[in-house]
Protein backbone atom coordinates (compact mmCIF):
# COMPACT_ATOMS: atom_id res chain seq x y z
CA UNK A 1 0.00 0.00 0.00
CA UNK A 2 1.12 3.48 -0.62
CA UNK A 3 0.35 7.50 0.06
CA UNK A 4 1.44 10.42 -1.28
CA UNK A 5 2.48 12.86 1.64
CA UNK A 6 0.35 15.75 1.11
CA UNK A 7 0.36 19.19 3.62
CA UNK A 8 -3.11 18.70 4.98
CA UNK A 9 -2.94 21.98 6.40
CA UNK A 10 -3.17 21.87 10.35
CA UNK A 11 -3.85 17.79 10.51
CA UNK A 12 -2.34 17.47 13.88
CA UNK A 13 -4.50 14.96 14.86
CA UNK A 14 -5.69 11.65 14.10
CA UNK A 15 -9.58 11.13 14.36
CA UNK A 16 -11.46 7.82 15.72
CA UNK A 17 -14.62 6.92 13.76
CA UNK A 18 -16.61 6.86 17.19
CA UNK A 19 -15.37 8.50 20.34
CA UNK A 20 -13.95 5.95 22.64
CA UNK A 21 -15.68 4.61 25.55
CA UNK A 22 -14.27 5.31 29.36
CA UNK A 23 -14.46 2.20 31.71
CA UNK A 24 -12.75 0.63 34.36
CA UNK A 25 -10.15 -2.23 34.35
CA UNK A 26 -10.96 -4.48 36.94
CA UNK A 27 -8.11 -7.45 35.74
CA UNK A 28 -6.12 -8.41 33.70
CA UNK A 29 -5.84 -12.43 33.54
CA UNK A 30 -4.24 -12.78 30.80
CA UNK A 31 -2.01 -11.02 27.87
CA UNK A 32 -4.98 -11.34 25.52
CA UNK A 33 -7.52 -9.50 27.80
CA UNK A 34 -8.35 -7.53 30.12
CA UNK A 35 -11.60 -7.36 32.36
CA UNK A 36 -13.62 -4.04 32.19
CA UNK A 37 -16.00 -2.14 33.65
CA UNK A 38 -18.35 -0.65 31.23
CA UNK A 39 -21.29 0.76 32.46
CA UNK A 40 -21.77 -0.97 35.19
CA UNK A 41 -21.54 -4.29 33.63
CA UNK A 42 -18.09 -6.35 33.39
CA UNK A 43 -17.17 -7.48 30.29
CA UNK A 44 -14.29 -9.06 28.70
CA UNK A 45 -12.13 -7.24 26.35
CA UNK A 46 -9.02 -7.14 24.29
CA UNK A 47 -5.82 -6.14 25.47
CA UNK A 48 -3.46 -5.07 21.99
CA UNK A 49 -0.23 -5.60 23.32
CA UNK A 50 0.99 -9.12 24.61
CA UNK A 51 3.62 -7.97 26.68
CA UNK A 52 4.13 -6.33 30.42
CA UNK A 53 3.24 -2.27 30.59
CA UNK A 54 5.35 -0.98 33.07
CA UNK A 55 4.80 -1.95 36.74
CA UNK A 56 1.52 -0.92 36.18
CA UNK A 57 -1.17 -3.52 38.31
CA UNK A 58 -4.30 -3.68 36.89
CA UNK A 59 -7.16 -3.43 39.48
CA UNK A 60 -9.63 -0.14 38.92
CA UNK A 61 -7.87 1.31 36.44
CA UNK A 62 -9.33 3.94 34.17
CA UNK A 63 -9.34 3.18 30.74
CA UNK A 64 -10.37 4.35 26.91
CA UNK A 65 -12.31 1.98 24.85
CA UNK A 66 -12.99 0.69 20.98
CA UNK A 67 -16.06 -0.80 19.86
CA UNK A 68 -14.93 -2.76 16.77
CA UNK A 69 -18.35 -3.19 14.00
CA UNK A 70 -17.29 -7.21 13.61
CA UNK A 71 -20.29 -8.70 15.41
CA UNK A 72 -18.80 -11.56 15.17
CA UNK A 73 -15.62 -11.02 17.46
CA UNK A 74 -15.40 -12.65 20.56
CA UNK A 75 -14.42 -9.36 22.20
CA UNK A 76 -16.41 -6.75 21.05
CA UNK A 77 -14.14 -3.84 22.71
CA UNK A 78 -10.40 -3.36 22.54
CA UNK A 79 -8.46 -1.39 25.36
CA UNK A 80 -6.73 1.41 23.72
CA UNK A 81 -5.37 3.57 26.90
CA UNK A 82 -5.28 3.90 30.52
CA UNK A 83 -4.53 6.45 33.18
CA UNK A 84 -3.10 6.57 36.41
CA UNK A 85 -5.46 9.43 37.59
CA UNK A 86 -8.25 9.12 39.66
CA UNK A 87 -11.82 7.37 38.28
CA UNK A 88 -13.78 10.49 39.23
CA UNK A 89 -10.82 12.96 37.54
CA UNK A 90 -12.66 14.61 34.83
CA UNK A 91 -9.53 15.56 33.15
CA UNK A 92 -7.76 12.31 32.76
CA UNK A 93 -4.39 12.34 31.16
CA UNK A 94 -4.12 8.68 29.04
CA UNK A 95 -1.46 6.36 27.87
CA UNK A 96 -1.66 4.73 24.71
CA UNK A 97 -0.99 0.65 24.95
CA UNK A 98 -2.27 0.10 20.99
CA UNK A 99 0.40 -1.16 20.01
CA UNK A 100 -1.18 -2.48 16.62
CA UNK A 101 -2.47 1.01 15.57
CA UNK A 102 0.79 2.60 16.42
CA UNK A 103 1.79 2.58 12.26
CA UNK A 104 -1.53 4.26 11.02
CA UNK A 105 -0.68 6.83 13.67
CA UNK A 106 2.52 7.62 12.26
CA UNK A 107 1.23 7.52 8.60
CA UNK A 108 -1.46 10.19 9.29
CA UNK A 109 1.12 12.58 10.32
CA UNK A 110 3.67 11.43 7.66
CA UNK A 111 0.92 12.27 5.27
CA UNK A 112 0.04 15.79 7.00
CA UNK A 113 3.71 16.71 6.41
CA UNK A 114 4.13 16.88 10.50
CA UNK A 115 7.13 14.71 10.22
CA UNK A 116 9.30 16.59 7.71
CA UNK A 117 12.16 15.97 9.35
CA UNK A 118 11.78 12.50 8.38
CA UNK A 119 10.02 12.11 5.61
CA UNK A 120 10.23 15.45 3.18
CA UNK A 121 6.93 16.39 2.09
CA UNK A 122 6.06 14.98 -1.69
CA UNK A 123 7.80 11.62 -1.07
CA UNK A 124 6.04 8.55 -1.43
CA UNK A 125 5.53 6.54 1.66
CA UNK A 126 5.33 2.99 0.94
CA UNK A 127 4.26 0.33 3.65
CA UNK A 128 5.57 -2.93 4.95
CA UNK A 129 8.40 -2.92 3.07
CA UNK A 130 11.03 -5.81 2.43
CA UNK A 131 14.58 -5.58 3.21
CA UNK A 132 16.90 -8.34 2.95
CA UNK A 133 15.22 -10.58 5.16
CA UNK A 134 12.85 -8.11 6.76
CA UNK A 135 9.57 -6.45 6.49
CA UNK A 136 10.11 -2.79 7.65
CA UNK A 137 7.17 -0.66 8.44
CA UNK A 138 7.93 2.48 5.96
CA UNK A 139 10.20 3.23 3.15
CA UNK A 140 10.02 6.85 2.13
CA UNK A 141 12.18 7.69 -0.86
CA UNK A 142 15.06 6.07 0.03
CA UNK A 143 14.41 6.04 3.50
CA UNK A 144 13.51 2.88 5.38
CA UNK A 145 11.71 3.49 8.70
CA UNK A 146 11.15 1.26 11.55
CA UNK A 147 8.57 1.71 14.30
CA UNK A 148 8.83 0.63 17.79
CA UNK A 149 6.22 1.51 20.93
CA UNK A 150 8.25 0.13 23.55
CA UNK A 151 5.30 -0.40 26.53
CA UNK A 152 7.49 -2.90 29.26
CA UNK A 153 8.74 0.25 30.77
CA UNK A 154 7.22 3.39 31.31
CA UNK A 155 8.18 7.39 32.84
CA UNK A 156 4.80 8.00 34.55
CA UNK A 157 5.87 7.32 38.19
CA UNK A 158 9.35 8.31 39.71
CA UNK A 159 9.71 4.38 40.58
CA UNK A 160 9.58 3.63 36.75
CA UNK A 161 12.47 3.06 36.14
CA UNK A 162 13.21 5.83 33.44
CA UNK A 163 16.62 4.26 31.61
CA UNK A 164 14.90 0.43 31.36
CA UNK A 165 11.81 2.61 28.81
CA UNK A 166 11.71 -0.38 26.41
CA UNK A 167 14.57 -1.99 24.69
CA UNK A 168 13.62 -5.77 24.11
CA UNK A 169 15.60 -8.92 23.92
CA UNK A 170 14.00 -9.69 20.72
CA UNK A 171 15.67 -11.62 17.87
CA UNK A 172 13.19 -9.57 15.28
CA UNK A 173 13.75 -6.44 16.74
CA UNK A 174 17.86 -7.49 16.87
CA UNK A 175 17.03 -8.40 12.91
CA UNK A 176 15.36 -5.47 12.16
CA UNK A 177 18.52 -3.22 13.47
CA UNK A 178 20.93 -5.10 11.57
CA UNK A 179 19.09 -4.97 8.42
CA UNK A 180 18.77 -0.79 8.54
CA UNK A 181 22.28 -0.21 9.34
CA UNK A 182 22.91 -2.94 6.03
CA UNK A 183 20.83 -0.62 4.05
CA UNK A 184 22.79 2.63 4.18
CA UNK A 185 25.10 1.29 1.15
CA UNK A 186 22.11 1.60 -0.35
CA UNK A 187 20.01 4.19 0.76
CA UNK A 188 20.29 7.81 1.94
CA UNK A 189 18.46 7.18 5.45
CA UNK A 190 17.63 4.39 8.06
CA UNK A 191 15.82 5.34 10.99
CA UNK A 192 14.25 3.86 14.08
CA UNK A 193 11.63 5.96 15.22
CA UNK A 194 10.70 5.10 18.73
CA UNK A 195 6.79 6.54 19.51
CA UNK A 196 5.31 7.16 22.86
CA UNK A 197 1.44 7.80 23.01
CA UNK A 198 1.77 9.85 25.75
CA UNK A 199 4.61 12.78 26.44
CA UNK A 200 7.79 11.04 27.65
CA UNK A 201 11.21 12.65 28.17
CA UNK A 202 14.42 11.45 26.44
CA UNK A 203 14.90 8.34 25.66
CA UNK A 204 18.41 6.86 27.82
CA UNK A 205 19.48 3.46 27.59
CA UNK A 206 19.52 1.52 30.38
CA UNK A 207 22.43 -0.04 32.28
CA UNK A 208 24.13 -3.94 30.55
CA UNK A 209 22.79 -6.89 31.40
CA UNK A 210 22.46 -10.44 30.38
CA UNK A 211 18.96 -9.60 28.79
CA UNK A 212 20.29 -6.41 26.73
CA UNK A 213 23.64 -6.65 25.81
CA UNK A 214 23.27 -8.23 22.19
CA UNK A 215 20.82 -5.65 21.35
CA UNK A 216 23.12 -2.68 22.70
CA UNK A 217 25.90 -4.49 20.80
CA UNK A 218 23.46 -4.68 17.42
CA UNK A 219 22.61 -0.75 18.04
CA UNK A 220 26.29 0.13 18.54
CA UNK A 221 26.79 -1.39 15.27
CA UNK A 222 24.49 0.26 13.08
CA UNK A 223 24.52 3.34 14.40
CA UNK A 224 28.33 3.33 13.70
CA UNK A 225 26.88 2.31 9.85
CA UNK A 226 25.03 5.99 10.28
CA UNK A 227 21.54 4.88 11.51
CA UNK A 228 19.24 7.40 12.78
CA UNK A 229 16.87 7.16 16.15
CA UNK A 230 14.05 9.35 16.62
CA UNK A 231 11.12 9.85 19.10
CA UNK A 232 7.56 10.68 18.12
CA UNK A 233 5.61 11.79 21.56
CA UNK A 234 1.53 11.88 20.57
CA UNK A 235 -1.25 12.32 22.54
CA UNK A 236 -4.80 10.10 22.85
CA UNK A 237 -8.26 11.01 24.29
CA UNK A 238 -11.58 10.10 23.58
CA UNK A 239 -11.74 11.73 19.67
CA UNK A 240 -8.31 10.61 19.04
CA UNK A 241 -4.50 10.55 18.67
CA UNK A 242 -2.81 14.38 18.61
CA UNK A 243 0.37 15.27 17.45
CA UNK A 244 2.83 16.91 20.23
CA UNK A 245 6.03 16.87 19.09
CA UNK A 246 9.33 14.69 17.88
CA UNK A 247 12.78 15.01 17.97
CA UNK A 248 16.33 13.51 17.39
CA UNK A 249 17.87 11.28 19.84
CA UNK A 250 20.95 9.36 18.17
CA UNK A 251 23.90 11.38 19.54
CA UNK A 252 22.21 10.36 23.24
CA UNK A 253 22.08 6.74 22.48
CA UNK A 254 25.13 6.85 20.66
CA UNK A 255 27.72 8.44 23.43
CA UNK A 256 25.24 6.24 26.19
CA UNK A 257 26.21 2.60 24.55
CA UNK A 258 29.18 3.55 23.42
CA UNK A 259 30.26 3.82 27.14
CA UNK A 260 27.82 0.91 28.16
CA UNK A 261 29.31 -1.83 25.29
CA UNK A 262 33.12 -1.13 26.07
Amino acid sequence: MSVCIKQLGNSSEFKFDAPLTEGIIKSRPNRFLMNVEIEGKLEKCHCPTTGKVGKIIFNDVPCLLSKSTNKHRKTIHTVEAFSLDTIDNPKKNWVGINQIAVNKYVEHFLKAGLLGNLAPVGEMVLREQTLGSSRLDFRVGNTYIEVKMPLIHLFINPDEALPNHGLMTLDRFIKHIHELGNSLDKNHRAILLTCFVFDAPKFIPPAPSKYNVEIFEAMNDSMKKGIEVWQLNLSIDKFGVEFLRYFEITSIIGRSLEQKTH
